[in-house]
């Protein structure tokens, strides 16, 4: 093994994720190419390396690193390209430059020990200088741990966050325990934990790896909606990743429940094993939904057949019949369930129950899962609608994580009648949070599309409810007359039917443009939302009214690779753009972004400066005002017009959204869709994904591909099963003889 010190000049390639590195190292006078694992690569960096020289038949001479160690740079532009390289906040290349110019060599030690005097440099007062301070004597804890992990292929961004976490202690509380890194940092796998468990000596028998390997797996499997998992899956998934015994695994299993870490319950034939988050939060969902259902509520004076006449007659339409219903039912039951596709009155409905609840001075609070849902909800009644989360006062979490709601049992919402849309969305942890703050005697009207795809959370709460013939369900079949004139209206419920929908009519929303070639089809995309349908229709923003949505995230046509090609597109470069590289991604001013998973503890401002708040959420959608090099954030201003700065930490959690999968558009409208249609995965390629696809669009679809694969779609009415209990819980309790007491009771 050989050694060699240098400044890196040029990081050619580097992979956010393990580390792995191709760069340019300045070493005295010679310029070398470095290779392998080196967690936080950013030129200026004075990096100390172990490896040996090897050399590669195509890029010759090249050092590969066995290991690699961060110094503090020895020369003035060591020093200045480290302090420029945006690993401390509130210092950029213009600042870096005046600071070593002042001090030169003996720039860090006045950092570290008298950084007051940073003062004297022009433009550094003492908000800048605090700012600087905090960063700075964040590193050294920083490059501890990232020395210490390096090896495992963690990258710098979980490093922070392992950091965030667990402070100064942080090294101390992963050797002792490297499965925590699974439990408490999203994105750290069983694997990379075990690979430093193992480092350090664990036993790959030990029942404390064995356990840690079995609630990783149920996780994982709960990550893909289930609340639960079969038993004898969880043992077979676990003998392949842990090489443990089957026996030694039903040990650990039993063990796990025995002291309250994982709760198992006979189902049937099957034993079903719950992380104890959503075993408690089904119990709890079943109680208060019966509860709610069987309470005694207050009888109202009202003639629902004259207020349904009198608003037929102001607003010049006509109910169907299981519009009416609907409408009675919100009066006669205390909750109620409102299901059915795009065109057939929901909104109308919802706006029915509601002008009459307030004409008898009855409180009606309204909330949609998402911000994009509870705006709509706002602009199609003419009344304030909440995200359940503003609804229910999301307090200060502990963590981005975790999430504190001041609306609750000890604090219900103060109302008579509380109405939810888009219901489909909702996991079985916010409906939880949700029913606990609903008071006894309150009427509750869930609105929602139960052949949407289910919520991305754990759960498939609306189909349970409805499944179990608990709760009074009204099933909207009926098309609005002026609705029948949309093509997506008609098709999407030819296609929840498994019929071909009508393409290509004249003059109206619905068309497919046949192609199988997936680059010609990507060719086409491009033109239809940089061209065609701007010029088809003027009043269209290429950036906010027309959006892509896919099935997949990889290959031609997945998310990725789409929006690599349209950012070059719809927000090319220019030179008043600012830019930041993070990982595989490149992002500029003006793009357009998501939020790709709820963070709780992100702080908002209202654009107004008015407001001010905690949480953005998995799919809420904005656009990039602002990348500060000197502080190294990206703010993002939120299509509910909240201002978000995002640290580089947190820069993991958003991305492109030019293009989106199909399940990230849950919940959003927008004036036009476009969707590749092309074969892939058979769990994907079903009729549900493309119901969802195109009740997305308001005023034009146009599919774009294979014909073949648009019909296998439709034929194909298989979806993902979700693993939960809701329905037979809510059922079983129905069906026990105590429930005879419980219906016949006037309250509960």
């Amino acid at each position: 093994m050989q050694e060699i010190q240098g400044i890196l000049d040029d990081v050619v390639f580097h992979n956010e994720d393990n580390g792995y590195t191709v760069a340019k190292l300045k070493s005295k006078n010679d310029m070398i190419t470095v290779v392998g694992n080196i967690p936080l690569a950013m030129e200026g960096q004075s990096l100390k390396l172990v490896g040996e020289w090897t050399t590669h038949p195509k890029f010759g001479k090249q050092f590969k690193i066995k290991y690699s160690e961060e110094v503090e740079p020895n020369t003035t532009v060591g020093i200045e390209r480290y302090l420029s390289s945006g690993a401390i906040s509130g210092i950029g290349p213009v600042t870096a430059r005046k600071i070593v110019d002042k001090f030169g060599k003996d720039t860090l030690e006045i950092m570290d020990n008298n950084i007051e005097r940073l003062r004297e440099i022009d433009g550094i007062g003492q908000k800048k200088i605090d700012l600087i301070c905090k960063s700075y004597s964040k590193q050294s804890e920083i490059r501890n741990i990232m020395i210490f992990l390096q090896t495992y292929g963690i990258s710098a961004n979980k490093c922070v966050k392992i950091h965030k976490k667990f402070g100064e202690n942080s090294i101390n509380i992963v050797k002792e325990n490297p499965y925590i890194l699974t439990d408490e940092i999203s994105g750290i796998g069983f694997k990379i934990a075990d690979r430093i468990a193992m480092s350090l000596g664990i036993e790959v028998n030990s029942p404390f790896r064995i356990q840690s390997g079995i609630r990783y797996i149920v996780n994982k499997f709960c990550n893909f909606g289930n609340t639960y998992m079969p038993l004898e899956k969880l043992i077979k998934e676990a003998e392949n990743l842990l090489g443990a015994s089957k026996e030694e695994i039903e040990k650990n299993i039993y063990d796990s429940s025995v002291v309250g870490k994982l709760k198992l319950e006979k189902c049937k034939d099957n034993i079903c094993v719950f992380l104890p988050t959503y075993y408690y939060c089904e119990l709890s969902v079943t109680k208060k939904i019966l509860y709610l259902e069987f309470s005694k509520y207050k009888k109202l004076n009202i003639d629902v057949e004259k207020e349904i006449s009198d608003f037929e007659n102001k607003n010049n339409i006509e109910f169907a019949p299981s519009q009416k219903e609907a409408i009675k039912g919100a009066f006669e039951n205390s909750v109620e369930i409102i299901t059915g596709g795009p065109g057939t009155g929901k909104t109308t409905i919802i706006n029915c129950i509601t002008e009459i609840f307030e004409k008898f001075k009855l409180k009606v609070l309204m909330a949609a899962p998402t911000g994009r849902a509870a705006k709509r909800m706002s602009e199609s009644t003419g009344r304030e609608a909440k995200t359940i989360h503003r609804l229910l006062e999301m307090g200060v979490p502990r963590d981005e994580e975790s999430i504190f709601f001041s609306r609750g049992e000890e604090a219900p919402l103060e109302c008579d009648v509380v109405i939810i849309d888009e219901a489909s969305m909702i996991d079985i942890v916010l409906m939880n949070s949700l029913l606990k703050a609903i008071s006894i005697g309150t009427r509750v009207i869930i609105v929602g599309d139960a052949h949407q795809l289910p919520s991305v959370g754990p759960g498939n709460v609306l189909r349970d409810f409805i499944d179990s013939n608990c709760i009074k369900v009204i099933r909207l079949k009926d098309i609005f007359r002026q609705s029948k004139e949309s093509m997506i209206i008609v098709n999407a419920h030819k296609i929840n039917s498994g019929e071909m929908p009508f393409l290509n009519k004249k003059d109206k929303d619905f068309y497919f443009i046949k192609c199988i070639d997936q680059s010609k089809i990507l060719d086409i995309l491009i033109q239809l939302i940089d061209i065609r349908l701007p010029k088809f229709n003027k009043s269209w923003n290429k950036l906010s009214d027309i959006q892509i949505v896919s099935p997949m995230r990889k290959g031609i046509l997945g998310v990725f690779n789409l929006n690599k090609k349209l950012q070059n597109i719809l927000n090319p470069k220019t030179k008043n753009k600012n830019e930041k590289e993070f990982r595989d991604t490149l992002f500029r001013v003006g793009d357009k972004v998501m939020q790709t998973k709820n963070n709780y503890s992100l702080k908002w401002t209202s654009i107004s400066g008015k407001e001010e708040g905690l949480g953005v959420f998995n799919g809420d959608i904005g656009y990039i005002e602002e990348i500060n090099d000197e502080n190294n954030t990206i703010t993002v201003i939120f299509d509910d017009e909240k201002r978000v700065v995002y640290e580089s930490l947190y820069l993991d959690e958003i991305e492109l959204a030019y293009a989106m999968t199909i399940h990230k558009s849950q919940g959003s409208e927008f004036p036009v869709i476009i969707m590749p249609i092309f074969m892939g995965s058979t769990f994907l390629m079903n009729r549900n994904l493309l119901y969802t696809a195109i009740t997305r669009a308001k005023e034009m679809v146009v599919l774009v591909g294979d014909f073949k694969a648009l019909k296998f779609m439709i034929d194909n009415n298989k979806s993902f099963e979700r693993y939960s209990l809701l329905k037979n819980r809510i059922m079983d309790i129905m069906e026990s003889e105590d429930n005879v007491s419980l219906g016949k009771s006037e309250s509960i």
